[in-house]
């Protein structure tokens, strides 16, 4: 067995320059088998299945190393890969499973639904739903049926982690969150007003509209148009800083693989709304890092946004490190603003993403607190207390 090794030490990001330069090339679309080799000479093997694990990247580190051949690496990193491929896989079929039983159930009550990410992402980026980390499944349900599909889940075993009191009060959380203790299955239901970090309202009926079909096994699951994911996928990895090269992967993986993207298809759904930014940051990201191929005019366009090219430059700042050397809190207020663009519009969704409460801010011991205005202030106090220790600024 390889040596175990404290995720912590992440942080100490140039001890695992070796290691993070195999899992860029094992990631890219376009690798080199040949190149991979000879990386690997010169990494650690514990420390290669750390980096991936963090950054969720164990099923292509899997099928890269197979394809290098066995002498690349030792047999005990071999065996801890093939053990944990195996779990990624029955988690894989145990979630779509599950996914396929809920969109039944919601169909039965006339209740629209569009899976996000997860194994439909998967098929779409990867061609395989086991190639990809989730440990949930994501819906997109309009705000007009959550209380159905909260009634629903809940009597199909479901724990709602924001009550039915809750929703009839008019709270918004950041996502409804619903879990089942027992088998550890995490379901999470989105829509037009908990998607906050979209800069403007999401047009939910044209994604509704827009619409398509995935395979999943027998089954063709509703899924967002592969335009719209790629603008949705690039949006929430902005939301959580480009932290993870799992993001920025899939990203490369779905415009190398869907070849026919309308491409201006794409661009109109970012500017609906307001993510044109966003939309080139995770392009330039996935062509810079990941070498994925951009058709010419689309790379001319990512090299020409200004605000793209800061954001990618602090991002790459912390991206080797998983999580574990994360931006403070100016820093994050910096990359807020600069996700926005524009002298009045930046301050803005700043100031509604700093004032809009979750219910981390209106629900406490299981307490509902009805003062609209004491949670929107107790959101920038809170946010202050939780990033302001690791602030460096």
């Amino acid at each position: 067995m390889p040596e175990t090794i404290s995720p912590a030490r992440l942080s100490d990001i140039p001890s695992f320059k070796n290691e993070w330069a195999v899992l860029l090339e094992c990631v890219s679309p376009v690798r080199d088998p040949q190149r991979l080799s000879e990386l690997l000479r010169l990494a650690d093997g514990a420390r290669l299945l750390l980096l991936a694990e963090e950054h969720g990247m164990i099923g292509l580190l899997s099928a890269s190393l197979r394809d290098v051949g066995e002498s690349s690496t030792s047999s005990g990193i071999r065996q801890t890969l093939l053990e944990r491929q195996r779990a990624q896989n029955f988690l894989t079929l145990r979630l779509t499973a599950e996914l396929l039983r809920l969109l039944e159930l919601f169909a039965a009550k006339d209740i629209g639904a569009l899976v996000v990410k997860g194994p439909v992402l998967a098929v779409q980026a990867y061609g395989d739903p086991a190639m990809r980390s989730y440990g949930d499944l994501d819906l997109l349900v309009r705000q007009r049926d959550i209380r159905c599909a909260t009634e629903s889940l809940i009597a199909s075993g479901y724990q709602a982690a924001v009550s039915l009191s809750a929703i009839d009060a008019g709270k918004i959380p950041g996502q409804y969150l619903f879990s089942k203790p027992d088998s550890k299955l995490l379901v999470e239901l989105h829509n037009e007003l908990t998607l906050r970090y979209f800069p403007r309202p999401l047009p939910i009926e044209d994604f509704f509209a827009r619409q398509i079909r995935v395979r999943l096994d027998a089954y063709e699951a509703p899924a967002l148009a592969v335009e719209d994911e790629l603008v949705l996928i690039c949006i929430h990895g902005a939301k959580h800083f480009w932290e993870r090269l799992t993001w920025i992967a899939d990203v490369a993986a779905l415009v190398s693989r869907q070849t026919s993207i309308n491409w201006e298809r794409a661009a109109a759904s970012a500017r609906e709304v307001g993510a044109e930014h966003l939309l080139n940051t995770g392009l330039r990201l996935a062509a810079d890092v990941l070498r994925a191929p951009l058709p010419l005019k689309v790379a001319t366009l990512v090299r020409k946004d200004v605000v793209a090219a800061k954001l990618v430059a602090r991002i790459l700042r912390w991206l080797p490190a998983a999580g574990y050397a994360p931006p403070g809190l100016f820093e994050r207020a910096a990359f807020r603003l600069r996700m926005r663009g524009g002298l009045l519009a930046a301050p803005a969704y700043l100031l509604r993403l700093s004032f809009s409460p979750t219910e981390e801010d209106w629900q406490t011991g299981g307490k509902i607190s009805h003062n609209r205005w004491l949670d929107a202030l107790r959101r920038p106090l809170r946010l202050a207390r939780k990033y302001g220790r690791t602030d460096k600024n």
